[in-house]
């Protein structure tokens, strides 16, 4: 039985691959509804107008008394709800939702919920592998892969959620079993108004939370509500009650909780401190729905990462080439080369630039400095970002991903690793940071 009157009139704003999924949903229930999209030629639409013909759609330009038709408008998370129709819908008593919300109405089974700047998609990733091992019934979704609406089933023990601050933005009482905001740095400053308008957007997974995780090393990712709640942390100290980190014996370090050693950093697949963070914080999630150490640990021995994320592409005249084409803001950037940086006997040769979606690039300099021999820069804010390193290490210019390739060649030395790390988007040359890391994988592929 749906959690969601019939009687209402509802129109679903925006026909990608969320809007779609509501449209199915509300299709299947018999709800009343239509659908607008800004764009002239969304997506979805020869499918929409294939499956489901009796559905009115508008598209381009939206049309506030169209909208004021409806009761409640689930808005696609890649439309601002500042966008003035919606907030003269708004002004009239229309209530703005999302795909989020309706999920969260709809699903039987606990919630695992997990946000972040960088490293959601790892983790999410890493609790579900962890859930299936225990032999749950486990659907992973969200922002990552199927959409949510989609994942719906009586038949789900768990769900383990990744969810964007966009997705968050319509979403008013998750009520997940546990919520954790991994880290939060500058992202998407091209569409909040600063970082305290992220970081409350972020913040909106907790609400209704039973339980939460916080990063020790990240005090934003701290709930600025849910006092008394049950809390867990991860980070890369020595755990104390209730803690996950790192503990070291006779020169060995172990991922370890409270005061018991689990299993050797080095039997991780995944490289890099930052990696250990996310084994720490999916280690965390699993406990707090009771998930077995034998299960999970089992599963942070096999898993190698995810493509695009620090992936490791081939070795060459000693040298190692990385792609982490998904790190598409500064904090995930940093996070490459921090983590990559301390973990290899030489140096960083860093490929970086594309669009800085407004971001500030001066948190790189010191890090920069630290970990790399030389950076190549190319892209559109590839001006933005030399001026913020300055002098930090030689920089070279690069017209498209095979000469950065090319000068990376050049420049690094036996023990350096070459990082595809741009912390930027990818769309002013590429159709998404996917396109840009298989290019580079193969790019690198065919040196010689």
């Amino acid at each position: 039985m749906s959690l969601i009157a019939s009687d209402h009139f509802r129109i679903v704003v925006g026909l990608g691959k969320s809007g779609m999924s509501l449209v199915r949903f509300l299709a299947n229930r018999g709800t009343s509804f239509a659908v607008a999209d800004t764009r002239e030629n969304p997506p979805e639409l020869v499918t929409l107008r294939r499956d489901y013909p009796h559905v009115e759609v508008r598209c381009g330009e939206l049309d506030v008394e169209f909208l004021c038709r409806a009761d409640e408008l689930y808005v696609s998370p890649g439309l601002a709800l500042a966008t003035p129709a919606l907030q003269a819908a708004a002004a009239r008593g229309v209530k703005l939702s999302g795909d989020i919300d309706l999920f969260a109405r709809n699903a039987k089974a606990p919630i695992v919920a997990i946000s972040g700047s960088n490293a959601k998609s790892t983790v999410t990733t890493l609790v579900g592998e962890m859930a299936a091992a225990a032999g749950k019934r486990v659907a992973v979704g969200g922002n990552l892969g199927t959409p949510a609406l989609d994942l719906l089933s009586d038949d789900v023990e768990l769900y383990v959620m990744e969810l964007s601050s966009f997705q968050l933005e319509t979403t008013h009482d998750l009520g997940a079993e546990v919520a954790t905001v991994l880290n939060v740095s500058e992202d998407h400053m091209d569409r909040y108004s600063g970082l305290p308008a992220y970081h409350l957007a972020k913040h909106r997974i907790f609400r209704g939370a039973r339980q939460v995780v916080v990063n020790r090393q990240d005090a934003l990712s701290r709930p600025l509500m849910g006092e008394g709640l049950p809390c867990w942390t991860f980070g890369l100290s020595k755990p104390d009650f209730k803690a996950f980190g790192i503990r070291e014996e006779n020169g060995e370090k172990y991922l370890a909780f409270e005061f018991q050693n689990l299993m050797p950093v080095r039997e991780l697949k995944i490289r890099g401190a930052h990696n250990q963070s996310n084994a720490l914080a999916a280690l965390a999630l699993g406990h707090a729905v009771g998930l077995p150490f034998d299960a999970m640990l089992s599963s942070l021995r096999s898993f190698g990462g995810l493509e695009h994320r620090c992936q490791w592409v081939r070795d060459l005249d000693g040298v190692s080439y990385y792609n982490d084409s998904k790190a598409t803001n500064v904090g995930a950037a940093l996070a490459a080369i921090e983590g990559l940086g301390a973990d290899i006997e030489g140096k960083l040769v860093l490929i970086a630039g594309g669009d800085g979606k407004g971001a500030d690039f001066k948190d790189l300099k010191g890090p920069v400095a630290e970990h790399c021999r030389a950076v190549v820069l190319m892209g559109r804010d590839a001006d933005l970002i030399a001026a913020a390193l300055g002098d930090a290490v030689p920089q070279v210019r690069a017209t498209s991903l095979d000469d950065a390739i090319a000068h990376c060649k050049a420049l690094a030395q036996p023990g350096d690793a070459v990082l595809l790390s741009p912390a930027c988007a990818s769309f002013d040359m590429f159709k998404n940071y996917e396109e840009r890391g298989l290019l580079f994988a193969r790019a690198v592929e065919a040196l010689a």
